[in-house]
């Protein structure tokens, strides 16, 4: 009926007949039935002045009145209003294009990725992988169960000791990399972050190509019983794809050859 008013232009009488319906219908307000007084009543009585949520509610108001269903005390509940407020979840700006500017000479900008794995007792590991973008150098890959935000940082410490501090490092919107802790390390160390917009990996598309290969030759050609296999595994082939392994995009040179 509303919506013949409200976009047909029509009166509600006429609106009414259209319909073959009583006008009563469009004002008729449903009056809570006198049984639904007394769940409304305990619900109060359970609340009282803390702040509990719904579940912890009906388990109290039914050691009162354990006649009374779940999906009642729900009901009433939810429909009188005494549900707890939500945060709204935060929404995350989207970064702008970034394409991938290939610099001339290192350090000027590292990519960062994480992927994951399993070992044979289906327990998960992740790995951590850094490139230069400059010569598709991979100058480290950790292996851990966990990689939180202070995790990654402090193995990025420890590359910078050993190649050098990057102008920039690029990554995506990971929550790792969203962390206050990685934000405020990238500020300590004057870097810049240079993220890409959410759903764009082909903006990230070198450490993404980089991670195809180390999925195949490593990860889904070994089966690993314990972390540290997986890492020492992933350090003996790190050496081989740094000095042996040609690569077409720097004219059938190794990372290391061509740095040189």
């Amino acid at each position: 009926m509303h919506y013949v008013i409200e976009n047909r232009g029509v009166s509600v009488a006429k609106a009414c007949k259209i319909l073959n319906c009583s006008r009563s219908r469009l004002y008729y307000k449903k009056k809570m039935p006198a049984k639904d007084l007394v769940v409304k009543e305990a619900i109060q009585a359970a609340i009282g002045s803390t702040r509990r949520g719904r579940n912890k509610i009906i388990r109290k108001v039914q050691k009162v009145y354990p006649n009374l269903s779940a999906s009642k005390i729900r009901r009433v509940y939810v429909r009188e209003g005494f549900s707890l407020p939500q945060k709204p979840r935060k929404r995350m700006k989207n970064n702008p294009a970034n394409p991938i500017i290939i610099p001339l000479v290192r350090n000027e900008e590292w990519a960062i990725d994480f992927m994951s794995d399993t070992l044979v007792n289906g327990r998960r590991f992740r790995t951590f992988n850094v490139i230069d973008h400059y010569n598709r150098q991979c100058y480290g890959i950790l292996n851990s169960f966990s990689i939180p935000a202070r995790k990654a940082t402090a193995f990025l410490d420890r590359l910078i000791e050993k190649y050098g501090k990057p102008k920039r490092i690029r990554g995506d919107n990971g929550p790792e990399l969203m962390a206050k802790w990685f934000k405020t390390w990238l500020r300590s160390r004057t870097i810049q972050w240079s993220a890409i917009p959410k759903g764009s990996p082909q903006q990230n598309a070198i450490v993404e190509r980089f991670n195809r290969t180390y999925r195949e030759d490593i990860l889904d050609a070994n089966l690993f019983f314990s972390i540290d296999q997986a890492q020492q595994i992933t350090d003996q082939w790190l050496e081989e794809y740094n000095t042996d392994r040609e690569h077409e995009a720097l004219g059938y040179q190794t990372p290391a050859a061509y740095a040189a």
